[in-house]
């Protein structure tokens, strides 16, 4: 306890003779006079009172003696001299003031105040490191460390101030050599400084008592002994976790030593309730990182807005290039800041381990408090204003994007779902789906304009002639897929963000284009009322006529009447017809392939669904692979079957017209049989087969087996005043429909059996009509006519119209008769 009086008596023993050379005896001499100023004068644990005149005394002393070395020497020794005789007369009561008030016979000798003490300690604390290399602890650390807590009673050092002095020592150290051990070792003792509840009543007292007063940026402020250690470091900490982007880009594992530091600083410091600490404290370890988080981000997007302004970048937009810099900027934090400063939360004040990577991505995509931030940057100069797909907005709009998703995914997959919904709240998305999705629409639009103007001007320009023997169809359809194509690529091609509506709206133009496509073609055909001839009126039997009909050739024109007119028929010829069939064939086959790689490219086109509204998807699912091309599907096969209904008519009432409308069963069914029509039908078939497409030939073929049927009908039944039959040309008549129809079986090479069949099904059942006795069919018309008194049902299955056709064209004088007596119908003038 006499330790501060060994100075004064050094002072006065200790002669200028012990020293090599008067520098080194002031040195020594000043630094015992230190000691006794900093223990007597600047920090005594215990009050001047009466003794405050001694403490004047001795400063003035103290001044005089640092006077003296720049007296000259023999004036300078003399001053020193009596100087150092009169302050051990002053300072002896100094050091022997009362220690706890007016208790009489104690002494302080060692004034207590713990600035000396603990930079005593210091001084011994930074023994433990090595003489050649101060980064690095001596290998004797462990017993220098028994010595130096031998000291605890002199300087009144506890348990917790010796952790907290080596804590700082080694910090201190590290900050001076970056040495990640001695960090560690600072983290260690740091651990270790007991809390306020870990603390005897002794201790928690005397560390209360110790006070010191600094100068910092509020001005002078009023410490306790933890704090003025522990502030500093934390200050320290925390200018470098504020930019930790900075700090730890190239070294990470450097920053969770420093987190570890931050967290275990403050939450010492918390215990600490003066009003002067809570500016310096958050209030938990949350708010701390997330306080971290958002001075380091905000730094950090700052450098990279400066670094995208002096780049000389001539291929990429500033704003692109600023969305991907700030995507790389939170990939880094995702995958090696994050974690770091989880770990940081003392997991025992959570009730749940916490993500800071919502926090992390709203802070860079909205920051906050008006700051600049990468929603404000493309929000209000660049997408608010976008008109058009420039280069500028195709460059710009998929990196904002593709931002914007990753911050998304980042928040959803990292968060808890109300978590996410928290922080998707707060953000203010920027709408690229919408703003975007609007000007592809007006490309969309604007393209599709140009297809329909090349899909009309390409059938304008068709002359339907095949393009080669293997390509049967027309040019005009290759030129349209040419142009829709280019248009789907350039569709594909744009990388600015997308929506279902769009593909939409681009189905729906490909769609109507060939829907076009498809009326332009059978625009101008003819109609089947156009190629029929009007049905002749109704006459009856007249034997005389009929037999001069039989032997004698009509000297009068046979023609009917409408083919006066049949030179204003614009009529197309079969090959035209053939082509024009093929080329919607491969229209719509075309189709499939163009509508399976339009979705293919979109599959893996089309963004991500995880952070799209509800309201889009519910609007998406009805827009469906399976209905894209339903219109032009639709439109295109009734054009094919417009067409091939045309073709067979076209042959059969146009171009067979004489030997099959006009000849055929005239005068009568014996001398002039099917086989009439057989060979120029069959020259028409083989033009249509070599002609049309495989895929088309049955279709086709039915046509003309169609027609052909209904031109026999029309022969039987509205044949003309010059057509009579009898009762036996109904063996004829069959056996011609039997030839008919293996005509178009062609031996298994033509239309299937059954197709034909069905098909002559019809024929047949008129022309067993011819084998009935007039009698029959006289009784069988009245009773489906309702002339028969009793009334009922036709027998035969036929119709009245069927049965008075029949009558009408039957060469007998009862038939004749019934039909003037009841239907009133003229005799033939043939």
């Amino acid at each position: 306890m006499d330790a501060l009086l060994v100075p004064l008596e050094l002072l006065c023993c200790i002669s200028r003779t012990e020293f090599s050379d008067k520098k080194a005896y002031i040195r020594w001499q000043k630094r015992q006079l230190n000691m006794l100023e900093e223990g007597l004068l600047n920090f005594p644990a215990v009050g001047f009172g009466e003794s405050g005149r001694k403490a004047s005394e001795f400063r003035i002393l103290l001044a005089k003696i640092e006077e003296s070395e720049f007296l000259p020497p023999s004036t300078g020794e003399l001053q020193r001299t009596e100087c150092l005789r009169s302050l051990r007369e002053v300072a002896t009561p100094l050091a022997e003031r009362p220690a706890r008030g007016d208790l009489t016979g104690e002494v302080c000798h060692w004034a207590d105040g713990y600035h000396l003490n603990v930079r005593l300690y210091e001084k011994l604390l930074l023994s433990v490191f090595d003489m050649l290399d101060e980064g690095k602890l001596t290998e004797e650390v462990e017993e220098i460390l028994e010595l130096v807590k031998s000291t605890w009673r002199v300087l009144g050092i506890t348990e917790t101030m010796h952790y907290t002095c080596y804590a700082w020592v080694l910090f201190r150290q590290h900050v001076i050599t970056s040495e990640q051990g001695v960090l560690k070792h600072a983290i260690e003792q740091l651990k270790k400084i007991p809390l306020k509840e870990q603390r005897g009543p002794q201790e928690r007292l005397h560390l209360k008592s110790l006070h010191c007063r600094v100068e910092g940026d509020q001005g002078h402020q009023d410490l306790s002994f933890l704090q003025s250690f522990l502030l500093p470091i934390q200050k320290w900490a925390d200018k470098q976790l504020g930019d930790y982007h900075l700090h730890f880009s190239e070294v990470p594992v450097m920053m969770e030593n420093v987190v570890a530091v931050a967290m275990i600083a403050q939450r010492l410091l918390l215990e600490e309730t003066e009003a002067a600490m809570m500016q310096y404290t958050s209030n938990t370890d949350r708010d701390q990182i997330e306080s971290y988080i958002s001075s380091s981000i905000k730094n950090a997007f700052t450098r990279i807005l400066q670094s995208v302004e002096k780049s000389d970048s001539k291929h990429e937009h500033p704003l692109a290039l600023l969305a991907e810099e700030t995507k790389k900027l939170l990939k880094k934090d995702t995958t090696m800041f994050m974690p770091i400063l989880s770990r940081g939360i003392h997991k025992q004040l959570l009730s749940q381990p916490h993500s800071f990577i919502g926090f992390m991505a709203t802070i860079v995509f909205q920051g906050g408090n008006g700051e600049l931030n990468a929603n404000v940057l493309f929000q209000k100069p660049f997408l608010g204003v976008a008109e058009h797909l420039t280069e500028d907005v195709i460059s710009v709009f998929p990196a904002a994007d593709n931002l914007e998703q990753y911050i998304m995914e980042l928040i959803t997959s990292n968060s808890g779902e109300e978590t996410a919904d928290i922080y998707c709240r707060k953000l203010a998305p920027y709408q690229i789906g919408s703003i975007s999705g609007t000007l592809v629409m007006r490309w969309v639009n604007s393209q599709l304009g140009r297809v329909l103007g090349w899909v009309e001007r390409a059938v304008q320009q068709e002359r339907w002639d095949p393009i080669s023997p293997q390509q049967r169809h027309g040019s005009s359809i290759v030129e349209v897929f040419r142009i829709v194509e280019e248009t789907v690529d350039q569709f594909f091609d744009l990388k600015v963000p997308m929506r279902p509506t769009e593909l939409s709206g681009l189905f729906r133009g490909v769609d109507n284009a060939f829907q076009v496509f498809a009326n332009h073609v059978i625009d101008k055909l003819a109609t089947k009322e156009d190629l029929i001839p009007p049905v002749p009126i109704l006459t009856r039997y007249k034997k005389e006529v009929g037999i001069k009909a039989f032997v004698k050739k009509e000297l009068f024109d046979p023609r009917l009447p409408d083919e006066r007119r049949s030179t204003e028929i614009s009529v197309r010829t079969t090959p035209t017809l053939c082509v024009q069939l093929n080329t919607l064939y491969y229209a719509i086959s075309q189709l499939n392939k163009l509508e399976d790689s339009m979705w293919e490219r979109w599959t893996r086109k089309k963004p991500s669904q995880n952070f799209t509204k509800k309201s889009i998807d519910e609007k998406s699912k009805s827009f469906t692979q399976k209905d894209t091309f339903d219109g032009s599907r639709k439109d295109i096969n009734a054009a094919i079957d417009q067409i091939c209904e045309f073709t067979g008519t076209k042959i059969i009432f146009w171009d067979l017209r004489e030997p099959f409308i006009n000849n055929l069963y005239k005068p009568s069914v014996s001398l002039s049989r099917f086989e009439a029509v057989y060979e120029p039908l069959d020259t028409e078939l083989s033009q249509l087969c070599a002609i049309i497409v495989e895929p088309l030939r049955d279709r086709i073929v039915t046509s003309l087996l169609q027609a052909t049927l209904d031109g026999l009908l029309r022969v039987v039944l509205d044949g003309g005043p010059s057509r009579i039959f009898s009762l036996g040309d109904a063996k004829l008549l069959e056996e011609d429909l039997e030839v008919l129809k293996e005509f178009f079986i062609s031996g298994g090479d033509g239309l299937p059996r059954g197709v034909v069949e069905n098909q002559v099904a019809r024929v047949r059942d008129v022309i067993k009509l011819h084998s009935y006795e007039t009698r029959e069919l006289i009784e069988d018309l009245k009773s489906s006519s309702g002339l028969n008194v009793q009334g009922g049902r036709s027998k035969l299955g036929a119709d009245s119209k069927t049965l008075l056709r029949i009558l009408c064209h039957r060469a007998d004088s009862e038939a004749s008769l019934f039909l003037k007596k009841q239907y009133k119908i003229p005799k033939s003038t043939a």
